[in-house]
């Protein structure tokens, strides 16, 4: 196989968006570098980030969701590819207009949701 995976994001959610994002900048010395609505992204190194959703309530268990986000520039031809693998999909490819993405959702064997996702602006 040789589709490409240029990036790669893990968001989890936080009840507290702001003293989230004071631990992974101030305390850790993350650089934020991506500020969307109710969302942000922390660059961790070259190519791997972590991201934070603000969400009423998180419950830490194991029905948590944490979403492994591949960014590439070819979701589609990785939708194709997923189809041929019998996976099951969340979301079908398309366009997130609140966060300006195009993505895809699956689960994995234990149900965490990965997501192939692009965006359609430069990240970062």
């Amino acid at each position: 196989m040789s589709l490409s995976i240029d990036q790669q994001i893990t968001f989890f959610g936080t009840e507290d968006l702001e003293e989230t994002g004071r631990f992974y900048s101030e305390v850790l010395g993350l650089k934020q570098v991506l500020r969307q609505h109710d969302c942000a992204i922390w660059q961790v190194t070259e190519t791997a980030f972590v991201g934070f959703c603000q969400r009423e309530t998180v419950k830490l268990d194991e029905t948590s969701r944490v979403i492994f986000t591949l960014v590439t520039d070819e979701v589609d031809a990785w939708y194709e590819h997923l189809k041929q693998q019998d996976v099951n999909f969340t979301k079908e490819p398309g366009k997130v207009e609140k966060y300006d993405i195009y993505n895809l959702f699956v689960t994995d064997p234990n149900g965490y949701l990965v997501e192939i996702q692009r965006f359609n602006q430069p990240f970062p």
